[in-house]
């Protein structure tokens, strides 16, 4: 989409993120094309089920693109630029900005996203979605939202469209134990419940420091008709719970806990743990001893019915008390914190480690344990898997230091691939582009360097696309 002024030209180069030395720059071109048009394995993701299954128009670029994107609403919110001005609608339903608005407001800052991975995605979405050839500023603002408000009013531009037009083989949404799961019934009665699945995320009435965890837990007993008052019945709960989302395609449940520690308690105690947190009694280091203590209780259950564990810890949730009273979770205030995992997770590797039909993913958003902890502990044991780099190192940084933290110890076969944990549907793409020509750019280092053949190289970058993926899921 043209504009004829002198706005500044919005121009994908075909060599972006590609090492600057021209031979390993050859390379990394030859081995990304083997690897650009390979499909979309989404296995992790925030996404909103009911765009899928209802298949409804998107209602406006603000609502789309900037108002539930937290990589988006932080920044701006860290200059100063009011979140009700970006549409976040404040708890008690307060005035939020117009959509045209609020759009013009995140125009005039996009320069604040120059250099950081957010600016990447977008540039990528306003070219290869949108076709815009300028870039987004204060004086393209209504030629952008004119230009995606009419191309969202087609056909061609429905999620399940998009979905198509992305080359998405499968994307994984998460939902609470306490969802219906509707969504994804009429996805399936749509023939598209192999497409679009479910992803188990017990927070809610594993931690109880979550909002409203008793009135949670109560819940779940009367969804699942267990007695979640004694702790077998507890567990028998979110055993129902965890097949209902397995007939539903999940291959992975999902726990954002704040550490990774793990317990293994007798029956006694783990029941004394779940009183005091029904009675809202328990003190911080019980509460972490009920997290710990579920975690492997998910473990177990792991091995029961094939669900892959995913734990996302170390993310010190929600740290502005205010934004969370005010525009409640994930509005972009998790700060990420330090994090232990091999006292942490031994509890769970003692009772478990060595089971063959396990496969626990582990994230971190502290990369000081990349190769001190978590590639050693991948790489010994064979239920452990290295999880890409997360929130605030979804990064072309954050991709390098990984690579080059865990790749000598871990391999490549001990990572799960990428997967693009976000909500922005139209980002998907861009994030995955992203991951793809990193990862050819490391290889092609590699190759330059002798360390590895190129035909290993072309190999394996086909399994950072889409092979480690589909094997860490079961997909």
């Amino acid at each position: 989409m043209s504009l004829g002024t002198t706005a500044t030209a919005l121009d994908l180069h075909p060599d972006r993120l590609f090492p600057a030395e021209p031979t390993v720059r050859s390379i990394a071109r030859a081995l990304y094309a083997e690897v650009v048009d390979l499909p979309i394995v989404s296995p992790h993701g925030h996404t909103d089920p009911a765009w899928f299954a209802e298949d409804r128009p998107f209602a406006d670029p603000t609502t789309l693109l900037v108002t539930p994107d937290h990589y988006l609403t932080r920044m701006l919110h860290s200059q100063g630029v009011r979140l009700e001005d970006l549409g976040v609608r404040p708890r008690d339903g307060g005035p939020v900005a117009e959509p045209r608005d609020a759009w013009r407001t995140f125009a005039a800052h996009a320069h604040l996203f120059r250099g950081t991975p957010s600016g990447l995605w977008l540039d990528h979405t306003f070219a290869t979605v949108f076709g815009f050839d300028v870039r987004l500023g204060p004086e393209t603002a209504d030629h952008y939202y004119d230009g995606i408000a009419a191309a969202l009013a087609g056909d061609g531009f429905r999620p399940r469209a998009l979905f198509e037009r992305f080359g998405i083989e499968v994307l994984a949404t998460t939902e609470s134990p306490l969802d219906d799961l509707a969504h994804h019934d009429r996805l399936a009665t749509d023939g598209w419940n192999d497409r679009v699945i479910t992803t188990f995320r017990p927070d809610p009435v594993v931690d109880p420091d979550f909002d409203g965890y008793t009135a949670n837990v109560e819940r779940l007993g009367e969804m699942t008709g267990c007695d979640v008052t004694r702790w077998d019945g507890y567990l028998d709960a979110l055993r129902q719970r965890r097949a209902d989302f397995r007939a539903r395609g999940a291959t992975a449940t999902d726990h954002g806990h704040p550490s990774a520690a793990t317990a293994d308690l007798d029956a006694r105690e783990c029941q004394r743990l779940l009183d005091g947190a029904r009675a809202g009694t328990l003190d911080p280091d019980e509460s972490e001893q009920l997290r710990g203590q579920v975690l492997v209780e998910m473990a177990a259950m792991s091995l029961d019915d094939g669900m892959v564990l995913q734990l996302h810890p170390g993310s010190r949730r929600n740290h502005s008390p205010r934004i969370l009273e005010r525009f409640g979770r994930d509005k972009g205030a998790d700060i990420p914190g330090r994090t232990d995992y091999v006292d942490a997770l031994r509890p769970l590797l003692d009772r478990f480690g060595l089971e063959p039909g396990l496969r626990i993913i582990l994230f971190t958003l502290d990369e000081s344990t990349y190769a001190r902890e978590l590639a050693p502990l991948a790489g010994f044991y064979p239920c452990l898997t290295l999880g890409p780099p997360w929130w605030f190192f979804d990064s072309v940084e954050g991709m390098w230091r990984f690579r080059r933290a865990v790749t000598e110890t871990a391999g490549f076969a001990n990572t799960a691939g990428f997967n693009d944990d976000t909500r922005a549907f139209l980002s998907i793409p861009a994030r995955h582009d992203v991951a793809r020509r990193v990862d050819c750019a490391y290889l092609a280092t590699l190759v330059a360097e002798h360390r590895l053949t190129p035909d290993d190289a072309a190999e394996l970058a086909v399994e950072c696309a889409v092979g480690l993926a589909r094997r860490a899921y079961g997909l």
